[in-house]
């Protein structure tokens, strides 16, 4: 460093009172001193700029128009879609016998096909519920040919109602009676997101 500079370095440093004297970094041919107080404001813009941030992030995931929902069984994961491109994805649990496409009530499993989303249930016995349109016309023709109830109430819905505190445990197994299990943060998401009228396709 020239002279110079640290002349102005040292002159810039005895013009602060002690508490504020932290760190100083001299550019070249500008002064400039960093001080505690400094910090502190460049601290603060720097969470207003992630406080914008994250505000825009919320307000395009409301402007989202999920097309689609995806399930893969085996996977166990869910997909929202918008224009063939994958926005969300999920961990799920499904019923206690999931391999397999649903026959009849009473079979623990997860339906196989192509059904719609028809209407949302905020008094469920879950927290929230989304109606799955199982099921449709081919399932109740192969349920009358075998003689069996072909069941219904199938929804995609969050934890059981007094049992949210522990839902990192039940996701990590197959517990539901052949409904899709998300947690209650994932199902708030999917409320917004998710029309009703809209497809989803479950796949084994």
């Amino acid at each position: 460093m020239s002279r110079q500079k640290e002349n102005i370095r040292c002159n810039a440093e005895s013009l602060l009172p002690d508490q504020e004297r932290r760190s100083f970094m001299i550019l070249p041919g500008l002064p400039l001193v960093i001080t505690g107080r400094t910090r502190v404001m460049l601290f603060m813009r720097s969470l207003a700029v992630v406080a914008a941030m994250m505000a825009m992030c919320l307000s395009n995931a409301d402007q989202l128009t999920v097309d689609r929902v995806m399930v893969w069984k085996s996977e166990r994961k869910m997909y929202l879609l918008a224009d063939h491109a994958v926005v969300r994805e999920y961990n799920i649990a499904l019923g206690t016998n999931p391999r397999g496409p649903k026959r009849m009530e009473g079979d623990g499993r997860t339906p196989e096909g192509t059904y719609i989303l028809d209407f949302k249930n905020p008094d469920s016995a879950f927290y929230k519920s989304i109606h799955v349109s199982y099921p449709n016309s081919a399932d109740k023709r192969r349920a009358a040919r075998s003689g069996v109830d072909p069941g219904g109430e199938i929804v995609i819905h969050g934890q059981r109602n007094g049992f949210h505190p522990v839902s990192w445990g039940s996701q990590r197994f197959d517990w539901t009676d052949g409904c899709i299990a998300v947690t209650n943060a994932e199902m708030d998401e999917l409320w917004r997101l998710v029309s009703v009228g809209t497809v989803i396709e479950i796949r084994p």
